[in-house]
């Protein structure tokens, strides 16, 4: 494929550019929240000849390795930036439990894990107290420093610790079944544990600003499911999206983007999103849901949309036929305002490959047109 004969021309300045002014982009630009580690590997050692270098959160050689890896597969595949989840005590660890089963995928890894959805740590004030928080005092940024300055010329970097304050609060703290009681029974421990939450966030990010080559934050909370918001959305109202917004006005502030990658139906709050908390583009579409055409059609000329490639699609797909189903999706998309090609979610171990790679191909035949 062409994706790996070309010489690669990263753009993360036209790219943040067009995003901010709501402005078409001249050619095709490709976004992802991640690609599987299965998947990057299997690209970097079938493709690039390369040798793949496991991270551990322990060693800190180990992770710029890995990273310059990420960053060797990101850039030949054609991306602006690298999305930088830290690895090690730089990062945010939430511990809890989770349910393990052997991993099916076609890129097998050795378990993969679900959220335990009836409780979690914390059902009362003495968990609350004795709960291991992480702490974010004092920093070590090497790592997010090395790869600034590993960077090829035109990419930049997003930045997200963990994952988004309602999964923490929901998934890893609380549990989703506990959480629907405590909000009635306990709402004054529900509302210290989505403080603390969203504050350690918050401190993260206000640390990590003024890193070399940052352009934006990109940072996860998945909110609902294919109908509704996980939680009322005047509960989201109250307890998740005031974080978002200081997030947002955090990167605004330093002339930087906030992008938000959200799966679900979430109708009830998009005009939240988008009016209080500023959101500049939007990620994760399902076509079941709301394809991302639609979405655009809606709010493209306010907030930018990010991907949609159904995933179900990506993954099932004759190739032949996905190429008409992302073509039709740029087709539709490119000249009404910003959009970035990407799948719905994210490219996991159980994805085509072949198909993946299928996809930006396409959007590299779309610009020469």
């Amino acid at each position: 494929m062409r994706i790996f004969t070309r010489r690669p021309q990263p753009d993360v300045a036209s790219f943040v550019k067009g995003i901010k002014e709501h402005m078409p982009f001249s050619r095709v630009h490709f976004v992802e929240l991640f690609l599987d580690g299965e998947v990057l590997r299997y690209i970097l050692e079938k493709y690039l000849d390369g040798r793949w270098i496991e991270p551990s959160p322990d060693d800190t050689e180990s992770q710029i390795a890995y990273w310059e890896n990420h960053i060797r597969v990101w850039h030949q595949l054609g991306y602006d930036y690298v999305r930088m989840v830290p690895m090690g005590k730089d990062g945010l660890h939430f511990p809890t439990e989770r349910r393990t089963a052997q991993d099916t995928a076609a890129l097998q890894r050795e378990q993969r894990s679900w959220v335990n959805q009836g409780t979690g740590p914390i059902s009362s004030w003495e968990d609350f107290e004795n709960y291991p928080w992480p702490s974010v005092e004092g920093l070590d940024l090497t790592v997010f420093e090395r790869v600034s300055e590993m960077l090829p010329e035109g990419m930049g970097i997003l930045v997200c610790p963990s994952s988004g304050v309602l999964e923490i609060c929901m998934h890893d703290l609380l549990g989703y079944t506990n959480l629907c009681y405590l909000m009635y029974d306990e709402p004054e421990l529900v509302k210290a544990v989505f403080d603390r939450v969203g504050n350690i966030i918050l401190s993260w990010y206000e640390q990590v600003v003024g890193l070399d080559k940052l352009v934006g934050f990109f940072q996860g909370d998945d909110m609902g499911f294919k109908t509704a918001t996980m939680m009322p959305p005047d509960f989201l109202r109250e307890y998740v999206l005031p974080y978002h917004k200081r997030l947002a006005d955090l990167a605004h502030k330093h002339d930087l983007v906030y992008f938000l990658h959200a799966c679900g139906d979430l109708s009830a709050i998009m005009r939240d999103l988008i009016d209080y908390v500023g959101i500049d583009a939007k990620h994760s579409f399902e076509d079941e849901i709301e394809p991302v055409t639609v979405f655009q059609e809606r709010y493209g000329q306010e907030v930018t949309p990010l991907g949609g490639v159904d995933l179900d699609k990506l993954c099932r797909l004759d190739e032949a036929s996905l190429r008409d189903y992302v073509a039709e999706i740029l087709d539709t998309c490119m000249p009404r305002g910003p959009y970035a090609l990407g799948s719905g979610n994210s490219v996991a171990n159980y994805v085509n490959v072949d198909n993946y790679l299928a996809m930006l191909d396409e959007g590299l035949a779309w610009g020469e047109r």
